[in-house]
């Protein structure tokens, strides 16, 4: 596995591939690599000639500060998994090389409700963030194919937009969520839980899968199903849920009737303690 630091130089490397006829597939990460990563970089490797992953915190979309000197930060461990898994090339840029001083954002992003609901209610200015660096990630790696996961349910509806809007011809890929064997969704945050939040934070996915169960044996509204979701979390101590919401698949607006949406999902943000993770699953 090769890495670089250095823009030009990644995308010198990645000419070479392209202009042989390669395609490119992308697993951009903060890193705190977990197999929910390595099972990305799995399916690229599956449907790509190369596969080029990145690791880099982005301080532009955290709304809060304490939240980003928190983020594990783990790059020699990560880019060893990378290595293992298979993974070609493997990007590790500074701020400064993403953000080059005076470098202002040359796009602004309209996402209509998108990034107002959910986390972008409770995080605001966060997909800003995450689309100025995305932009700028696919900018830089001009992949044929990025792949993330669907724990970020949101966030991959951003993504799909700026794709979108920004007419780039990258087919985003988004797969399952890998879970810990007590149903937790994986996640980099999970390695700041003590065991005894851990085994706590597992009620997430319980009462998720729950709610699942319930939607499809019926009798219940939307409504109904959201309140007793999120009453099943906050029951649990040291959980403490931000929201509960059941959405449309398409729109993430919420849904007050089954029949509203063709695919309907419910998310979830909780507080473990001090760290927030989130969750969803599809219910219909």
């Amino acid at each position: 596995m090769e890495r670089y630091s250095s823009i030009s130089e990644l995308q010198s490397r990645l000419d070479k591939e392209t202009g042989g006829g390669a395609t490119v597939g992308f697993v951009p990460t903060m890193g705190a690599l977990h197999e929910g990563h390595l099972s990305l970089v799995a399916l690229s490797r599956a449907s790509c000639d190369v596969t080029a992953a990145s690791i880099f915190v982005n301080p532009t979309q955290f709304n809060d500060r304490e939240d980003y000197r928190r983020y594990p930060r783990s790059t020699e461990r990560d880019c060893a998994m990378l290595r293992d898994a298979g993974c070609d090339i493997v990007f590790t840029p500074s701020e400064e090389e993403m953000y080059p001083a005076g470098q202002k954002a040359t796009h602004t992003f309209d996402f209509g409700h998108l990034d107002k609901v959910m986390e972008g209610a409770f995080r605001p200015g966060h997909f800003d963030g995450v689309a100025q660096v995305v932009s700028r990630l696919f900018d830089i790696a001009r992949p044929d194919k990025a792949f993330f996961g669907q724990k970020d349910f949101q966030q991959t509806a951003i993504i799909k937009a700026i794709v979108a809007e920004l007419k780039l011809p990258i087919e985003i890929v988004v797969a399952p969520i890998v879970r810990e064997a007590g149903g937790l969704a994986m996640s980099s945050r999970n390695v700041l839980l003590s065991d005894e939040q851990r085994a706590q934070a597992a009620n997430i996915s319980r009462a998720l899968f729950d709610a699942r169960t319930t939607a499809a044996a019926g009798g219940i509204s939307p409504e109904e199903l959201r309140r007793e979701t999120e009453r099943r979390i906050n029951a649990t101590p040291e959980l403490a849920a931000e929201y509960v919401a059941i959405v449309d698949g398409a729109t993430l607006l919420p849904v007050t009737e089954w029949s509203d949406a063709r695919e309907i999902f419910a998310c979830t943000a909780v507080r473990v303690g001090k760290t927030r993770l989130i969750d969803n699953v599809r219910l219909l």
